[in-house]
């Protein structure tokens, strides 16, 4: 096998992590011996645990002397909640080294120059592209200072949320709504604007189907590794700038937290007494600073944001440049009329039109889903 196949390996490992490691990373590793064969594999598999590094040590053992290392992201090379990774594999007496993603967080970087220094062979940027997208939000969320943001969306081939009526349950399948629910369990927050909560009435929770009962083409989510906490519910966040959240709304059940994002003018008293309200300063058009709610998050070490809705919120976050992907849930259907899945963008000229590029393309049952990211300036 090639160094590509080896690493692709460790990302694939990675991915295990999903949803579990927040606010860490997600890292895959693996392990050969001084004679290229597969010696141990790992991951990352919840925030405290046992680094990637470490678990493959462990499974290699002694066949790791003189072998080599397929690292996702570069070694650790400080001590937190466990010892530097970069130590425990020189301690092993690993040879070469190969990371395809080098640590941004200054706090944790340095293994490579440790591992150098030492007389270990280090290569860095194999498949950084590939991995990058696979630990994308803990990336931008050390990049940035905020959240990585992705908007979920279903809709009609032609573009529609809800028919004229107002009804849109359910305009996509029990598979398309079962992987949502995967993707609720990966983030750290569910966002959701007031127009989404009175009209609907969500709970925003995350139903975890057992294996036997997943839809087809629907991963369950992974069981809990050994030694690993209870999984935390995401929070969930009300965008509500004039405190309109009814004491009734399911989204105040007490079966994950809330948190309500009110504008600071906003008379809160009542919803304060029910839930957690966050006061931010009043803009427009939306209502709020959502600039400044991504950095409260960021605050709360949330890394990940699943943007449910509605479309006038999806906008208002697209228009300021706070979306990083876009899934998208497409039905083979049509309304012709009825609620658009997004609200006003920012677009008054098809020059400023906001450019994506495809990442995926999967069906869900008989739907389709899209994953697509914005185009940078620069590529455009």
């Amino acid at each position: 096998m090639t160094d590509q196949a080896h690493m692709r390996r460790a990302i694939d490992l990675a991915a295990h992590g999903r949803g579990a490691t927040s606010p860490n990373p997600v890292v895959g590793c693996v392990i050969l011996d001084a004679s290229g064969q597969v010696a141990g594999e790992g991951f990352h598999a919840y925030a405290g645990g046992p680094h990637a590094e470490v678990v493959a040590l462990r499974a290699a053992g002694e066949r790791a002397r003189g072998g080599t290392a397929y690292v996702t992201l570069e070694p650790c090379d400080h001590t937190g909640r466990t010892g530097p990774c970069a130590l425990a594999l020189l301690e092993a007496g690993v040879a070469r080294v190969v990371v395809a993603v080098s640590d941004p967080n200054p706090t944790a970087a340095g293994g490579a120059d440790r591992l150098r220094r030492h007389g270990v062979t280090v290569e860095t940027g194999l498949l950084a592209e590939e991995a990058g997208r696979g630990n994308a939000e803990w990336l931008t969320s050390v990049r940035l200072g905020r959240p990585h943001v992705t908007w979920k969306y279903a809709a009609t081939l032609d573009g529609r949320s809800a028919a004229a009526d107002g009804t849109s349950q359910w305009i996509t399948s029990p598979e398309s709504r079962a992987d949502v629910h995967r993707l609720r369990g990966e983030a750290g927050a569910i966002v959701a604007g007031i127009g989404t909560v009175l009209a609907d009435d969500p709970r925003l929770t995350v139903r975890r189907p057992a294996a036997e009962d997943s839809p087809a083409g629907v991963d369950p989510a992974l069981p809990p590794a050994d030694g690993a906490p209870a999984m935390r519910p995401p929070l969930r966040v009300v965008v509500d700038s004039d405190a309109r959240t009814p004491l009734t709304a399911r989204v105040l059940d007490g079966r994950a937290p809330t948190l309500v994002a009110v504008a600071a003018d906003a008379d809160a008293g009542a919803l304060a007494a029910r839930t957690e309200v966050v006061r931010l300063a009043r803009r427009r058009p939306y209502g709020i600073d959502l600039a400044g709610l991504l950095s409260e998050l960021h605050r709360r070490q949330i890394v990940s944001v699943l943007l449910e809705g509605g479309p006038a919120l999806a906008g208002s976050f697209l228009r300021e440049g706070l979306i990083d992907r876009v899934v998208g849930y497409l039905a083979p259907a049509l309304l012709g009329a009825g609620a658009a899945a997004l609200g006003p963008a920012g677009v008054a000229t098809i020059a400023e039109t906001h450019r994506l590029e495809f990442e995926d393309v999967t069906p869900t049952g008989p739907d389709l889903r899209l994953t697509a990211r914005p185009v940078p300036l620069k590529e455009m």
